[in-house]
């Protein structure tokens, strides 16, 4: 039986304001307020709250039958908790129909992945903890920044626990082999990996409103017709895209979400079902491994990092930032932090790319990509400047590191004589209120002698 497996990621990007060299050392706040707040408030009435309230409305018509999953980036959950709450309240509801499944993935949406592997994993972890305490559930299934996969960077994904992974069906990586089937890491056969239809999925995200297209314009039975003429042993179906496709790269007058809403009812008229990435990792086995010794995604023709990586300015930036990374890992200043996850993510490394696209890159305030390498330095260079203020340049990490655990331990140690002393004073109360009162001395009574002397008085 054909199975689909429908996810959409969310991230909202922070956007960074104009900043001057000549504001290196004097202004440390670094983000366009104004257009954060624009700019989520914009995607949440005009994408994802219209496309919530349509999935949320095909899981209460077709009950447990229709599935879905999502990833939120932490920088994105921020976003949406400050300006546009409504889009959590949406996804908790959803979340308690047992219909929806929640990913794990880098907390800043940035590229640690191809960096530092200590920052990767607490990068995830960060997030897993946000998800668990929005939703309840821990993630046992992972997706990197933009589907970012490599043989390596499967490995820490097995090593933190999960057992499955999103990435690109790419065509230059399976070859003849279909993505319509469940694989395994090839460092970690345990952690199965589900490959994205490349074409089924940018027919939506990407082509569905593009009426020069030859399949324009796309109605649900006939996508859902192309799934089921696949061969039968092809039986794993994954269409994943960004939400804001729904509604933003698709406006909602193509109608698109009539479209996603008639998937169900045609998928189930031809034994088609729906099933979370959880699910199939579980009930469906591998049918062998997947070898990609160089790093893929699912952004541009290319499907690799490029766009991020591909130039000297971005290379540059990318070193540079990450040069802090062990630093910022030992260090634990809250107003650092994140400003650290806000600088990673990645799109601050896409508004540099200077490869062609098909698709549109909006750069924002940057007239091109030198401006956004200039602007995006100057704030580093004033970032970088307030970690090595921290603690003196001449303590290496090493050292530093040392340091930081002894300042730790000692503070764990009285923590724990905090509690101890704690524990003993409760437990003298409670043996000073269980003796008994002390009982007063009676009267001595007169002896009878003198007694009588007294009354012959």
């Amino acid at each position: 039986m054909k199975t689909i497996c429908l996810y959409f990621e969310i991230h909202q990007i922070v956007h960074l304001k104009r900043y001057r060299f000549f504001d290196i050392g004097t202004d440390h706040y670094y983000y366009d307020d104004y257009e954060n707040e624009r700019s989520i408030t914009d995607i949440a009435e005009r994408s994802y709250m219209p496309a919530l309230n349509t999935l949320h409305d095909m899981i209460k018509e077709n009950g447990k039958y229709f599935k879905v999953a999502f990833s939120l980036s932490g920088t994105g959950i921020e976003q949406l908790e400050m300006h546009a709450p409504q889009v959590i309240t949406k996804l908790q509801e959803m979340n308690e129909t047992g219909c929806v499944e929640f990913l794990a993935e880098p907390y800043s949406h940035g590229l640690s992945s191809l960096a530092n592997p200590d920052t990767f994993a607490l990068d995830v972890k960060k997030q897993v903890a946000k998800i668990e305490e929005l939703f309840g559930k821990k993630p046992t299934v992972a997706r990197n920044s933009s589907l970012i996969y490599s043989d390596d960077i499967g490995a820490q994904i097995a090593a933190m626990g999960f057992k499955g992974m999103l990435t690109e069906g790419a065509k230059h990586v399976l070859g003849w082999k279909s993505p319509h089937y469940v694989y395994n890491c090839n460092q970690a056969p345990n952690l199965k990996l589900l490959l994205r239809d490349v074409e089924l999925s940018d027919d939506i995200s990407l082509r569905f409103n593009n009426s020069e297209w030859d399949g324009y314009p796309l109605f649900a039975d006939a996508y859902i017709d192309r799934i089921a003429r696949f061969p039968e042993e092809e039986q794993i179906i994954n269409i994943f895209m960004e939400l804001s496709a729904l509604g933003i790269a698709q406006p909602l007058s193509s109608n698109i979400l009539d479209f996603i809403h008639a998937l169900p009812a045609c998928a189930k008229e031809k034994g088609i079902t729906f099933m979370t990435p959880t699910e199939i990792c579980k009930s469906c086995k591998s049918v062998g491994q997947i070898d990609v010794p160089d790093t893929l995604s699912w952004v541009d023709e290319e499907r690799d990092v490029s766009c991020w990586l591909g130039n000297a300015m971005q290379h540059e930036a990318f070193n540079k930032l990450y040069s802090v990374a062990d630093r910022l890992r030992i260090a634990d200043d809250p107003r650092i932090n994140q400003d650290w996850d806000y600088l990673q993510a990645s799109n601050n490394f896409r508004f540099m790319t200077t490869k062609p696209s098909n698709v549109g890159l909006d750069r924002g305030i940057y007239s091109g990509p030198f401006d956004a390498f200039t602007n995006y330095m100057n704030i580093l260079g004033d970032f970088i400047n307030r970690v090595n203020a921290l603690y003196p340049l001449d303590i290496d990490n090493e050292e530093l590191e040392s340091l930081l655990t002894t300042i730790k331990n000692q503070g764990d140690e009285i923590e724990m004589k905090d509690k101890e002393i704690t524990r003993l004073k409760a437990k003298l109360e409670k043996l000073e209120g269980a003796k008994p009162a002390a009982k007063k001395p009676a009267a001595k009574k007169a002896p009878a002698k003198k007694k009588a002397e007294k009354a012959a008085e």
